[in-house]
């Protein structure tokens, strides 16, 4: 995430710079809090040990994210929209859609949760889908996504979940998480699935945005 921090200052000095879009997965498996979230359990720091896993902070704002059995997307690109500028989120809606068509094309159909900002007093990213984040029919989150702002440029990054460890997340949030993955929904239709998730979304990303990516 300090990448996908240091592409963000590259290209909102340059403007007129190609979008990027990037994939990413975790080694160590890793916790990590949104930019403002000052507060989480002592108690992390315990289980962090125990999992081999990092702590760490994103540049977008939200609540914490357990990488471990997930797919990380990123994409920076240009505020303005069709020559005109838009609100957050119209942003937030405008790139998520290659989301939304890429997992339509795995026969994966999503759309966005409906809770309000009670998400604020909860420091699990994953245990309340807000309309900021990508769920399946039954509710249960599959895409959870932040963003930040610098000059006229935007990132917006998430996590996709493929095989979420519910023992790791019920330990670290004490509660059943309500997160649904990729292999469960597809029940192991692809042999490698991370690398199927990028070719769909990336094909995706091409078409939606009519551009090719750094």
């Amino acid at each position: 995430m300090a990448l996908d921090n240091d592409l963000l200052d590259r290209h909102s000095n340059n403007p007129q710079s190609p979008s990027i879009l990037r994939f990413y997965q975790w080694t160590p498996a890793a916790i990590s809090l949104g930019f403002h979230q000052q507060k989480y359990p002592d108690r992390w720091h315990e289980i962090a040990q125990q999992h081999q896993l990092d702590i760490v902070r994103r540049p977008s704002g939200g609540r914490a994210v357990l990488h471990k059995g997930d797919l990380t997307y990123t994409v920076i690109t240009n505020v303005e929209l069709d020559g005109k500028k838009r609100s957050h989120r119209e942003i937030y809606e405008y790139i998520c859609e290659f989301l939304i068509t890429g997992f339509a094309q795995l026969g994966i159909p999503i759309t966005y949760g409906q809770s309000g900002r009670g998400y604020i007093h909860n420091p699990s990213c994953f245990s309340t889908a807000t309309n900021a984040d990508l769920i399946i029919a039954d509710g249960r989150k599959l895409v959870g996504s932040a963003q930040v702002y610098r000059r006229n440029s935007v990132l917006q990054h998430g996590s996709i979940a493929i095989t979420p460890d519910h023992h790791i997340l019920t330990e670290l949030f004490q509660t059943k998480v309500p997160i649904v993955g990729c292999e469960e929904l597809l029940q192991n239709q692809h042999r490698n699935l991370s690398a199927e998730l990028i070719r769909s979304l990336t094909a995706a990303a091409r078409q939606h945005f009519q551009s090719e990516f750094l």
